[in-house]
């Protein structure tokens, strides 16, 4: 049992699924902060430029204002929704989400090169080229036995 488990795991392992897990954790930490910084340093600014110099992450709606403390009572915390935050992580959104379609999409271009069999500067993956030669075989039997029934 134990035993199994090991082997499926060095499988695991060898296969690249956990390398490439590991590579694809590693290249989102660093993207986070490269969008992090994209909306924070190069975003944000003129956005609050063209709304006068407000700053997003500190905009808030207070719903009950602090009371100092004095002798008498004890210092009340305001009690605010601060939706500004909110407003960078729904940017910090739309920036990743936009970033990643583009990857997505550019990586779909070139997927599709690489799969079309008639596409010959990029070379074809042998599965799909032997698919493609047993279709083109078939479409010709397919063609003598149709030509063959009809006489």
């Amino acid at each position: 049992m134990a035993l199994n488990l090991i082997k499926e795991f060095k499988e695991f392992a060898v296969k690249g699924n956990m390398i490439d897990m590991a590579v694809g954790i590693i290249i989102g930490t660093a993207f986070n902060r490269v969008v992090d910084v994209l909306v924070k340093q190069v975003v944000m600014p003129p956005l609050s430029m063209l709304t006068g110099k407000i700053k997003y992450a500190d905009r808030k709606y207070v719903l009950k204002d602090a009371v100092p403390a004095t002798e008498t009572t004890e210092a009340v915390e305001e009690i605010a929704i601060g939706y500004g935050l909110l407003i960078e992580v729904f940017i910090d959104f739309l920036v990743i989400g936009f970033t990643v379609f583009l990857v997505v999409k550019f990586m779909n271009r070139f997927r599709k090169k690489a799969e079309d069999p008639k596409n010959k500067t990029v070379s074809t993956p042998k599965d799909i080229e032997l698919l493609t030669n047993l279709n083109d075989l078939m479409q010709e039997q397919n063609e003598l036995l149709r030509k063959n029934s009809s006489l």
